[in-house]
C-alpha cells in the first residue's frame, strides 16, 4: 500500500489548535493506515490505496473543513515525491549557509510560466526562490524578519494556494519515512 505525506495548511496557527491525536484520529476515519503525525504543525504521513494524490486532497480537505470547521489546504506527496523534493538543491552551497534559511512551499499544481516570472520578478537580496515541479523553493537570507515575504505575500504572488516547511521538517520527514522501491 503507498504511503503518503499530507502537510495542512492553517493546523495550529492563528488560535486555531488542533491536538495531534485527533488529528490522527480523523485520517483514520477515511480508513488510512499506519497514521503517524510528525511535529504539531499539520505534517500526516499515512497509507491508503488510492492511486492519486489530488483525490486525496479532495478527500482530506472536505473531512477536514466538516471536522474542524475552517478549510484546511492539503498537499499530499507521495513518499517517492517527497524523497525527490528533499534532494533538490535549487540554490547550490548558498543554501548551506548558517545565516540563511531555506523553506519548501507545496503547492497543487505546477505554476504557470507566468506565474513563474511574477515570483522570480519580486527577488530582493533577501528573498530568492526557484520553482520545480509542484514546489516552490523560498532561501531567505539572514533572518526571516529580514524579509518582506511570508506565507499571504507568497500566495498573493503566485496567486494560488501554499504550504510552507523549513526544508530541515522535509528531510527529517524523508529520512523517517523513505521511499519504498
Amino acid at each position: 500500500m503507498p504511503r503518503y505525506v499530507a502537510f495542512l495548511r492553517a493546523i495550529n496557527v492563528g488560535g486555531r489548535v488542533v491536538k495531534m491525536q485527533g488529528l490522527q484520529e480523523l485520517f483514520e476515519q477515511l480508513g488510512f493506515r499506519e497514521v503517524e503525525t510528525f511535529i504539531a504543525s499539520g505534517n500526516v504521513i499515512f497509507k491508503s490505496p488510492a492511486k492519486t494524490a489530488a483525490s486525496l486532497e479532495v478527500k482530506l480537505e472536505r473531512l477536514l473543513q466538516r471536522e474542524l470547521g475552517y478549510e484546511v489546504k492539503t498537499f499530499v506527496r507521495s513518499d517517492a515525491e517527497l524523497a525527490e523534493i528533499a534532494g533538490q538543491v535549487p540554490f547550490g552551497r548558498a543554501s548551506d549557509s548558517g545565516d540563511s534559511t531555506l523553506y519548501i512551499g507545496f503547492l497543487k499544481t505546477a505554476p504557470t510560466s507566468e506565474t513563474c516570472d511574477r515570483l522570480l520578478a519580486a527577488q530582493t537580496a533577501v528573498d530568492a526562490f526557484r520553482i520545480v515541479g509542484r514546489e516552490l523553493y523560498w532561501l531567505c537570507r539572514g533572518r526571516s524578519s529580514d524579509s518582506t515575504f511570508a506565507g499571504p505575500k507568497l500566495e498573493k504572488t503566485l496567486r494560488m494556494p501554499t504550504t510552507l516547511r523549513n526544508s530541515n521538517t522535509v528531510l527529517r520527514i524523508s529520512a523517517k519515512y523513505p521511499a519504498r522501491v
